[in-house]
């Protein structure tokens, strides 16, 4: 078949994904294969394509691709996420153009604007996952929002309430004012910010004397139910059962006593504000203090903030400190730098609030799921992130599990009436009437008297049963595809939700099906720029995608961002990377362009040169593909790729093909031509999961091949036992040749012309390798010369050829004596290192062993110098 100059990946792409699609190679169904399923970690239902897509998703398919190769049955699912906070905000935003304000129109309306807003911008990342070459099942694409999956994330809810680990409480909660909700404790980003500290006047009541406490938050004093110090603090002993007057909201406070203060901090007074600071809370609840909520859901100050009601907090800061400088109520203000929490979705600073929310009891789902990846059930690759998982699981707290969002599953809670308890859990409303009548033992209830809970499901609380739900786990327990695909094989995402999502997984993987959800957690890395700054669109630092694999191809950016991007390691991008992928391609084209412009003869039969180079590749790749499967062992799939780039480029194109190469206007054995032929289609096959386009393109253009024959299906050769002593002796072959080619490159000689070669050795492993490669005319074993020569060592082998006559042998003489001089200079500087007791008594013995190899190898190559100058003398 003709082969086109140029590889050209726009028009090859889609051509062959197409293809692919056309004949469902992806599609996955039980059989009698072993299965091999990932699933995808769904990205957020609105979003695009970036850098750590990229790296998440081309190793994903890499997996898949090679399983798929390897004779399993290969299922990667796919799927997006409806992301609550994200998609809400983007919908708010959206109406706001519009002119319409959320709060002014029903639930309805607005889940019928963001489901319209979803099905315009939902596929988008999929449809790019495409163009990278993911070989998802599209047929099974999921949507955390579509009806099935809802029905099974309400199940559970009802399923955990019934067990008694859900339930309702009255708790402070990390507030997003911007996105009007509040978020769990790992979604607060903590950010050092500068501020102030103030000091602020309580007056003690009964008396004009004043106590003095530090706070950064002056605007919450509207809050204060009490002054605490610690029992230990003698400074304050006096104080004991005393009140004090909260300055300018004029409420009389006590002053308590807890060991959770801190002597050292401020004034070693702190005010104490339950409904505003998490820490607070837990001393108000522990002295039963009243709780005085002073901000709204917008983070305004509302009637309890006195006159300053409606303003914002940050805007009372400033007020509220001019008023009680006014006052005489402000001591002092320092620069003082703290942590702010702010949340991961908007960015807004956090306000701690207290609020009716609901909860999921996380100790005794905890305790099973730690085990389960401390005794290497779960394995995580890099293992370090073991230490990480277990501190947050033996630290672990309540999961609070509502949102205060429309969308997103709706809580399945039904209220009748206006007590605490009036409540009832159902997984329909229908069911929820006949418990609520069994609960207030009122038959006369109707479905109007039920009203649902307003608040919507963390998103966490749906993808942490993804790999069930994907398979209708809840819906259909025994169904043929959960009892086939689950567990999963293994799963691939960042550490930075190691919390949110891989340790819930893991829980409610046992919690329903008994059983871990995978078998392997490979966790990436994060995509940095050469600054070590996360790409992300605000710094402006993160290419686009789709741009780059127009430029450089699909499998020039999956090779690119590949190569510096080991296990659990941040990648530093550099497109120059891309660079380097494109170039791998083009060197693969080329070398198939070679091969097929040869000329095959059937008479000629294979040279001893040429039966040398194939059994040696042979034996090379064997040996290569078993370091790259023990690489994929360990999940080390950047060094797998350096494996194989090395087997390509090196020992194939480098080395083999110019070996059998046929001189020009010659033709090639028949035997020879097929031969490599075959190895570079095995070499197509290893390569295709990281470059699944060129492969393809090249396998269907060396033969006619059918679909059944497709290589994107084709089986990899197995590892197989290679020859030690064949690989060694073939290291010392490429010494000789590079030695002989490095006499022609530092003298200026042609590599046409032909010499003669000297050696100490009775013979050479490949001599008529040897001698094709390295262009000899006769190898002189056991041999000297008396000629002057340039002389090389190959472990203790001898290798001379005498000098060109070309060459000016005074010049080469003033070459050799400065050779000598510098040598002489480095080899004392080694020996006296190796001379100093204290380094010989501390230094590890491989370094040592360093040292006295580079003076061996010195003293050698002084030798044949001295020898070299006597013969020029």
């Amino acid at each position: 078949m003709q082969i086109s100059d140029k590889y050209s990946p726009r028009e090859t792409e889609q051509k062959w994904y197409n293809y692919w699609l056309e004949n469902n190679y992806f599609h996955s169904e039980p059989n009698e294969k072993p299965p091999y399923t990932i699933v995808i970690p769904p990205p957020n239902v609105t979003g695009i394509l970036h850098m750590g897509h990229m790296l998440n998703n081309t190793i994903q398919d890499i997996l898949v691709r090679r399983a798929r190769m390897q004779g399993f049955n290969a299922c990667w699912v796919p799927g997006t996420d409806h992301a609550s906070i994200a998609t809400e905000a983007k919908v708010v935003a959206k109406l706001k153009e519009e002119g319409i304000n959320k709060a002014d129109i029903s639930r309805e309306e607005f889940l019928k604007h963001a489901w319209e807003w979803t099905d315009k911008y939902g596929g988008t990342i999929l449809e790019q996952l495409k163009k990278l070459g993911c070989s998802c099942d599209w047929e099974r694409t999921r949507f955390t929002m579509e009806p099935k999956l809802s029905e099974q994330v309400v199940k559970s809810f009802v399923d955990l309430y019934r067990k008694g680990l859900i339930y309702r409480g009255y708790r402070i909660v990390n507030w997003d004012p911007e996105a009007k909700t509040n978020i769990s404790d790992e979604e607060v980003i903590f950010k050092e910010q500068n501020g102030k500290l103030y000091y602020l006047k309580y007056k003690i009541e009964g008396t004009e004397d004043f106590l003095t406490v530090a706070t950064t938050r002056p605007e919450t004093i509207f809050g204060d139910t009490a002054v605490c110090i610690n029992p230990n603090d003698e400074k304050y002993a006096h104080l004991r059962g005393k009140k004090v007057i909260v300055p300018i909201v004029k409420r009389i406070i006590p002053i308590i006593e807890d060991d959770y203060v801190d002597m050292e901090f401020g004034t070693g007074a702190l005010k104490i504000t339950p409904a505003h600071d998490t820490n607070d809370y837990e001393i108000g609840k522990r002295h039963g203090l009243p709780m005085i909520d002073s901000l709204d859901d917008d983070a305004n100050l509302n009637e309890h903030g006195q006159h300053y009601a409606g303003k914002n907090r940050f805007v009372v800061r400033k007020e509220i400190v001019k008023e009680l400088e006014e006052k005489h109520l402000l001591l002092k203000a320092e620069d003082y730098v703290n942590k702010v929490g702010t949340s991961e979705r908007t960015g807004a600073i956090i306000e701690p609030k207290v609020s009716v929310q609901w909860f999921l009891k996380m100790s005794e789902l905890a305790q099973p799921a730690l085990d389960v990846v401390m005794n290497d059930e779960v394995k995580f690759h890099p293992e370090k992130f073991k230490n990480t998982y277990k501190h947050w699981m033996e630290n672990i707290r309540d999961w609070n599990i509502s949102r205060q969002l429309w969308w997103g599953q709706q809580i399945p809670a039904y209220y009748f009436g206006s007590g605490d308890e009036d409540f009832v859990v159902a997984e329909n409303i229908e069911e929820a009437l006949i418990l609520a009548r069994e609960k207030a033992k009122n038959t006369n209830l109707q479905i109007s008297d039920l009203k649902q809970d307003e608040d919507a499901l963390d998103t966490w609380f749906s993808s942490w049963l993804w790999p069930i739900t994907v398979f209708d786990g809840l819906l259909d327990p025994e169904n043929k595809d959960i009892s086939y695909y689950y567990p999963t094989s293994d799963l691939v995402t960042g550490p930075d939700i190691i919390f949110f999502w891989v340790a819930r997984m893991i829980m409610a993987g046992i919690e329903y099906r008994q059983e871990v959800p995978f078998k392997n957690v490979y966790f990436t890395g994060i995509v940095r720029d050469k600054q070590r700054r996360k790409m992300s669109k605000s710094l402006g630092n993160s290419p686009d995608p789709i741009e780059l694999i127009e430029k450089y191809g699909a499998d020039g950016v999956r090779v690119g961002i590949l190569l510096s991007s080991a296990a659990g390691n941040d990648l530093l991008f550099d497109e120059d990377l891309m660079l380097q992928g494109r170039n791998f391609a083009t060197k693969i084209w080329n070398s198939n362009k070679l091969i097929q412009g040869w000329k095959k003869n059937d008479d000629l039969a294979a040279n001893k040169s040429d039966e040398q180079a194939i059994a040696w590749f042979g034996n090379q790749m064997d040996k290569t593909i078993v370091e790259i499967a023990d690489q994929f062992e360990k999940f080390r799939i950047s060094d797998a790729l350096h494996l194989l780039y090395k087997l390509i480029w090196d020992d194939f194109c480098s080395w083999y093909l110019e070996a059998v190469k046929p001189n020009f206007g010659e033709p090639i054995s028949t035997v020879v031509y097929d031969q490599t032929i075959k190895y570079f289609e095995e070499l197509l096959k290893l390569l295709h999961p990281f470059m699944p386009f060129l492969s393809e393109e090249l396998w269907q253009n060396i033969a006619e091949r059918s679909p059944a024959e497709a290589l994107v299906i084709a089986q990899q050769k197995k590892a197989e036992d290679f020859d030690g002593v064949l690989t060694k002796n073939f290291e010392i072959t490429k010494e000789i040749i590079s030695g002989v080619r490095n006499y022609r490159q530092t003298k200026g000689i042609s590599p046409r012309e032909s010499v003669d070669v000297f050696t100490n050795a009775t013979s050479f492993e490949n001599e008529e390798l040897i001698q094709k490669l390295a262009n000899i005319e006769a190898i002189n074993f056991n041999e000297k010369t008396e000629k002057p020569t340039f002389s090389f060592l190959v472990g203790a082998t001898e290798v001379s050829i005498p000098l060109s006559e070309k060459l000016d042998l005074a010049e080469e003489k003033i070459k050799t004596e400065e050779e000598i001089k510098y040598l002489n200079g480095f080899l004392i500087s080694v020996e006296k290192k190796l001379g100093n007791e204290k380094f010989m008594a501390g230094a590890p013995q491989q370094v040592v062993d360093i040292e006295l190899k580079k003076k061996k190898d010195a003293q050698d190559k002084l030798f044949l110098l001295e020898e070299k100058l006597k013969s020029l003398s």
